[in-house]
């Protein structure tokens, strides 16, 4: 079963197709999307052919920005009921867990996690596809949305302390600078965008709580009951896995279950939480080696091993070689 997204991730898309000469339509019937999907925000579309959509767009057009400039311009409208429930959170800070929790109901490839250290927050994104295929525009096409949600809160004036992206910079940097400011980097560990601690606790005055319940349990009547549990699982096993908190038991509190119902329900499925895991895991490695820039000892942290050697015998066990002699072409 495909990861899907709401087809309201191509706001924008024609427009900036068009400032870039190119068709639209014609680019989504090569693909193999409806045409549609252009006109409606709410179809279920599969994340990978999007994707491949806008990195197909990105060469023919020759604009290596071409994800980041159809964000420039969101609402939170563009978000549906997940819009709904974030323009009427008490403070930026509720906005953000409410990203984290429920982002997954607009696009299932998408995992976002806020980290806070120091008096800054890291809003940590990570796109993950069933195959590794290259996602650099999904990427900052999501940045860019989430710092537009920053900005509706904190006003158009605000920037962040750094916006950081693993891929590496393109030829030139004109469209990031005019939305994030001059801190933007590339080539580094996470996808994130970091700012003062202090700045999301700016109270919400046009907040309406009831609204909010509202648009809640519009939200989780959306997709609820039919999201199959394995994918429910993936999505927090992004999240858990650097924390090294990714076990049932964790993951079924998260889910407001008992862990012998979520083992039930992913057995129906014809899976155990350990395979959604190892599976989880697999896709992460290809995204994280990537480039070679990272050691394998911070390869292993990040896919939750305690120890290199764990993660060493792990990847011994899944691919039959070790894991130092692995490269790029082996995912």
């Amino acid at each position: 079963m495909s990861v899907l997204l709401r087809s309201a991730a191509l706001t924008n898309f024609e427009t900036v197709a068009h400032a870039c000469g190119l068709d639209a339509s014609a680019l989504v019937a090569e693909i193999g999307l409806p045409a549609r999907c252009l006109a409606e925000p709410d179809l279920l579309l599969p994340a990978g052919q999007v994707c491949a959509l806008l990195e197909l767009a990105a060469k023919r057009g020759g604009e290596p920005a071409f994800g980041l400039r159809m964000a420039m311009s969101r609402r939170l409208s563009n978000l549906g009921p997940l819009g709904l429930l974030l323009r009427d959170q008490p403070t930026l800070r509720h906005a953000l867990d409410t990203l984290a929790t429920h982002i997954h109901r607009h696009n299932e490839a998408l995992s976002v996690s806020v980290v806070e250290a120091d008096g800054f927050v890291a809003i940590r994104e990570e796109t993950v596809l069933e195959r590794h295929l290259p996602v650099r525009q999904a990427v900052e096409m999501g940045m860019g949305t989430t710092f537009r949600v920053l900005a509706l809160f904190l006003g158009e004036g605000w920037r962040p302390h750094s916006v950081t992206f693993r891929h590496e910079a393109p030829g030139h940097r004109a469209w990031h600078r005019q939305l994030f400011g001059g801190a933007v980097h590339f080539g580094q560990e996470f996808n994130e965008i970091v700012c003062r601690a202090a700045d999301l606790e700016a109270p919400n005055p046009g907040a309406d709580p009831i609204m909010a319940r509202y648009a809640k349990g519009l939200l989780q009547g959306e997709h609820g009951p039919q999201t199959r549990m394995s994918d429910r699982v993936r999505r927090l096993a992004i999240v858990l896995l650097p924390r090294k908190h990714c076990r049932a038991d964790v993951v079924a509190q998260h889910l407001g279950m008992s862990r012998r119902t979520v083992s039930n329900y992913l057995a129906a499925e014809g899976t155990t939480f350990g395979q959604v895991v190892d599976d989880m895991r697999r896709e992460l490695l290809a995204q994280y080696r990537d480039g070679g820039r990272r050691s394998l000892s911070e390869v292993a942290l990040l896919l939750g091993f305690s120890e290199l050697s764990a993660f060493s015998r792990w990847h011994r066990q899944k691919f039959g070689f070790s894991a130092r002699s692995m490269t790029r072409k082996d995912f």
